[in-house]
Formats: structure tokens, sequence, C-alpha cells
């Protein structure tokens, strides 16, 4: 071999990777980007959406399409693994018309080696061949060279919670197994795809031990796992827990994924105070744990069943990867080298660059002119889970509109979210079907409660304000990419879009290779000197979250005690991230502003507790 010994065609070239973005942002982000080697995670919450898009790009590229009907058999799960099939199709087909094209020229070959870390072996041995002379040598190092190209990951999102009971067409209730969560693994497991699942937003028990029903969550003969777990996680505790459960089934967490609780797109699960940092100091203080305490659960499962345990899977260790928030590349060394993180999340700002993510001309306006009072974290979701949101989005004027109507909210044409179940019906002693809170149906028995209170019609009128506020965000999330793709034309779809807070600080469309380049550092930083690190932004987040929290909680005994430990961890996290301010900066790392911008928030914690218990 020509080429170095570190290369592995089993980890991803890139020291970054793309979320998942609502259910449509990212729906088709490997088909834009996995062939330059980057890993992505398209939603599978929307297989309604996922068939539209499925018949676009199975027109674009002249494959034949056969509609999966809503209420076919197994529609959701058959119409997942078709659209991830196709992804896949496309993804290949591509990489081999790259492997197909030559060095030495520009093109699609040599922007995907230029765009690579300039730390990679591969990298490395990109510039090597391009300083070679024209011989035999050179042909032979560029064949190998050839052969190392491989897409990045095409993973899939699963928000493990939104597991709703399904019906067939007449209003029969389905069996388990085809409840939203269960049929969406069922799809991403019967695909073609050699990827992970990430489950986000909860643990759910029934969802993954259904996983065990799949070959391909197990080690094959030679030691690999065609498809791999991925858990988000906020916590080391929850990881462990989640870990020995998957565990005693036999199955392994490939990664654990870290994400910021507030200083990130779409739902926001805070923590009880504890910061970014602090969740990952520990993290990378216990990691062997995720070793020691698993591997010997799983290695027993399979003695038990009489299976061999591979010996490449003792080598293996789970990868720590984060995401929230992160804006330079100084930032990104930062959780590498400190934390031992092996890939950085990037999320928000690859909403302002179309050849990544699906967004229409309309909300990337509105993405490319917010400000910070333009995004606030919002109570718009049904799932009554605090919600990051933009101000003025066509779904906003959509349902403030429908708001002053006779029949307000959405006809819940989908039913995702649907949880709520106040006004369900009771007949025989059990609880009728949830409903949607965004929903017309939910919202007309919500006023008739309301008219039926005795308190002044101002407190009505609040009550209702308040009701109207949720958002049909199954319809509206989605439309954005239909939009984008034309599929849908523009001013009849109301689009929602979850951008984090960190978007304030992106103000143009990027290119997919400027975006890269500022992700590794090559060039001018994209984003303004002045921008506070990314530590304090999560920092200011949970001080106005705290502040927030002090108006709704209840100062009884449970009450108090619950805020005063998050106040307590608040401070914690603010001591630790005051240590990094006197560390050596990267480069675009703005360690500087650490210790005002701690000290102005740490007052304000104290000032808003105080007068809170002081009243």
């Amino acid at each position: 071999m020509l080429i170095h010994q570190e290369v592995s065609m089993d980890k991803s070239y890139h020291s970054f990777h793309i979320p998942v973005m609502g259910t449509g942002f990212s729906m088709d982000t490997p088909i834009r980007v996995a062939h330059y080697g980057i890993s992505s995670v398209i939603s599978i919450v929307d297989d309604l959406l996922i068939e539209r898009i499925r018949k676009y790009y199975c027109e674009k590229f002249n494959f034949p399409y056969l509609p999966i009907m809503r209420f076919e058999p197994d529609g959701r799960s058959k119409r997942i693994t078709a659209y991830l099939d196709v992804v896949s199709k496309i993804v290949h087909q591509k990489i081999e018309e790259i492997k197909k094209q030559p060095f030495f020229e520009h093109n699609e070959k040599s922007k995907y080696f230029e765009m690579l870390p300039d730390s990679s072996p591969v990298k490395s041995a990109y510039v090597k061949l391009l300083k070679m002379k024209d011989d035999f040598e050179r042909i032979n190092f560029a064949d190998e060279l050839t052969k190392l190209i491989h897409p990045g990951s095409i993973d899939v999102n699963i928000m493990a919670k939104l597991d709703k009971t399904n019906y067939d067409k007449a209003g029969q209730m389905l069996s388990e197994e085809y409840s939203d969560a269960k049929a969406a693994l069922r799809g991403f497991a019967n695909s073609c795809l050699n990827s992970s699942v990430v489950f986000s937003a909860g643990f759910n028990r029934g969802l993954y031990g259904y996983i065990s029903k799949f070959q391909d969550f197990y080690r094959d003969t030679t030691g690999d796992l065609k498809k791999k777990i991925t858990i988000k996680v906020s916590d080391f505790r929850s990881a462990l827990i989640q870990g020995k459960f998957l565990a005693s089934k036999g199955l392994e967490i490939s990664e654990f994924r870290i994400e910021s609780g507030l200083n990130c797109g779409g739902h926001a699960f805070a923590s009880q105070g504890l910061l970014l940092p602090s969740i990952l100091k520990e993290f990378h203080e216990k990691k062997e744990l995720l070793t020691t305490q698993l591997q010997p659960i799983i290695q027993s499962f399979y003695e038990k069943v009489g299976l061999d345990y591979p010996e490449k899977a003792k080598q293996d260790e789970p990868l720590i990867t984060v995401q929230g928030g992160v804006g330079t590349d100084g930032e990104a060394k930062r959780l590498v080298e400190d934390f031992g993180c092996d890939s950085v999340g990037w999320g928000s700002p690859f909403l302002l660059v179309p050849e990544a993510t699906c967004v229409d001309s309309d909300t990337l306006e509105l993405l490319k002119n917010a400000k910070k009072e333009d995004l606030y974290l919002s109570s718009v979701s049904p799932l009554g889970v605090p919600f990051n949101n933009l101000r003025n989005t066509g779904s906003e004027v959509w349902t403030k509109e429908k708001s002053t109507q006779q029949k307000p909210g959405s006809s819940c044409p989908k039913g995702f979210l649907v949880s709520n179940k106040e006004y369900s019906d009771l007949s025989n002693g059990k609880a009728g079907k949830p409903i949607c809170t965004a929903s017309t149906e939910f919202l007309l028995k919500k006023f008739n409660s309301i008219s039926t209170l005795e308190t002044s019609s101002f407190e009505k009128d609040e009550l209702k304000m308040k009701a109207v506020e949720k958002v049909c965000l199954c319809e509206h999330l989605g439309n954005s990419a239909l939009m984008a793709l034309g599929i849908q034309k523009r001013g009849l779809t109301p689009q929602a879009i979850c951008p984090g807070p960190n978007i304030v600080w992106w103000s143009k469309e990027y290119t997919l290779r400027e975006m890269i380049d500022h992700i590794y550092g090559r060039g001018e930083s994209l984003v303004s000197k002045e921008r506070p690190h990314m530590f304090c932004q999560e920092v200011e987040l949970y001080v106005n979250y705290f502040e927030n929290l002090l108006k709704t909680t209840e100062l009884n005994e449970a009450g108090i005690n619950y805020l005063k430990t998050f106040k307590e961890n608040l401070e914690s996290g603010m001591d630790y991230i005051l240590e990094f301010s006197t560390k050596k900066p990267f480069e675009n790392e703005n360690l500087a502003s650490i210790p005002s911008f701690i000290s102005e928030q740490r007052k304000k914690l104290h000032l808003i507790f105080t007068q809170k218990l002081a009243a």
C-alpha cells in the first residue's frame, strides 16, 4: 500500500457532521453532500413528507416510482424504507461518478479532496499526489486514492417518545408494532443503508426492546454492525441507564451524541442547570465506564444465545460527539482537544447553505436578516416542550390569522404530535384517541371549556390567546422543503423553521465550500470577532430560562429545592467555564469574552433568585 496506514474506510474523513434539522430541512442533505464524505441525519418522523420527496427524486433521477398509499398495510414503514433506498442509490451513483473523474482537473473529485480537513491522512495523500511526477508510480497512487473515496454516513433520526398508536382506514386500532416510532425503526432496519439511527427526545423502553427484532443491529461473523445505534443524551447517568438496557439485549451504542439543552435548534430539552462543558467533562472523565460496564453485559448476551462475540467488537469503543451552538473552528477544537469529542455537529449555520439543506427562499431571507430579538424559545409546540423559533415566518402569520377565525387551528392532516387526552371521550372505561393541541378540534373544545370558567373576560381572553399559540408543526416544518424543491407553490403553504440562537451571527447565504473552510479555519472567519464564546451564549440562555422558570414554579418545598439545585448547577458550571478564560485560546476562539459575560450573568442570576424568594 502506498497510502498511509492511518486511513480507515470505517471512519468519516471529516471531523464534523450535520445533525437532523426539523422534519424537512435535512431530508435530502445526504443527496446533497454525502458524496463529499460528509455525514448527516434525516428525520424519519414524517413519512408522508418522505413519500412526496421520494417521488420528486425518482422523477429527477429517472428511477421507477410506485406510490405507497397512506393506508396501505405497513405503509409508514414501507415509505421510509423506499425513500432511504432511493437516497442510498443516488449517493452511491454520485460516488461512482466521482471515482471515474480524472485527477488534476477542477471537478467534483478535486472538490471531494480539497474540502477534507488538512489534518486528514487522505488529504495529505491527495496533496502528495498533486506533487508527484507523471509516471507509473503516480498512476498507481491515484488508483489507490480513488479507492479510498467513500460517502458520508446517511443516518436517520427518530424522536423516541413520538410513538403514537395508529389506526387503519376503517378506524380499527393497529397492533403495537405499527406505532409511529416502531414503524419508523422498521423502515430504517429494512433499508439497504449501512448507517446509524439516532434516538432523541427520551427513553422509550418499548421501542428499544423492538430493536432486538432486527439482526442488522447485531455483529455479523466479521464483527461488523450494518446498523448502528446512536443515543442523543444530556447527562452521563442517562447514557449509562440507556446503555445498560440495550446491552441486556445484546445491543451496542456506537455513539453517544451530547447536545446543549438550550443552545440548539428545534425542541429544547433543558437540563436542571447543567451546562454543556460540565456535562462533557463528566463524559470525558468517565468514558471508560461506557465500555467496561456495558461490554460485559453485551458479551454475556451473545454467550447466552450461543453466538461468538467477535474479537473486533472487544476493541471498539463508543464515540462521544457533541453539538449545539458551535460557531468557530476554535470552539470546535476546544471541544475535541479538552473533552475528547470525536465529532462536532454544525446544525443551524447549514440552514444558510442551499447546497446542503432544503429551505425556501422566503425563510432564507428571514434567517439572513434575523436579529437576536427575532429568535426566541417559544411555546408553539403541541408537545408542550419549549421550541426554538423564528418570528414572522409563514407559519406564525398563518396561525395568527386562523386564531381570529371561527375555526382556529389546524385540521391536523398528519397527526404525528397528537398527545393530549384532555377532551378524549371515555367509553367502556377506556380513554379515546388523543388529539393535537394545535388542532381546530382541540381549540374549539378548549374555548368552550374556558367560556364556562368563573373568571374575568380579560383572563378568559388571555387563556384563549395562550391556547392558539400552538402551531401545526407536523405540516409546517415540512413545507419549506416542499417549496424549495418546487413541489408546492410559494404562498400556499405556511412554513415554520426552528434555528438555534447561534444563527444570529450568520447573515448571508454561503456555499458549501465556504462553510466547510470556515469549519476548518481556512481563510477569514464567517462570523464577527465580537461573537461571544459558545459557552457564554449557553449561560445566557440558561439564566433567561431560569428567570422564566421562577415565574411558573410553585414556591413549595419541592419547588424551592428544584430551583436551588438548578441555580447551584448553573453557578458551578459558570465557575468551570471561567477556568477556560485563563487558557490559551485557539485561533478564532473568543475566550476573552468569558470573564465579563459570566460576571454579568452571575449578578443577574443572584438578583432574580433573591427577588423571587423575597416576594
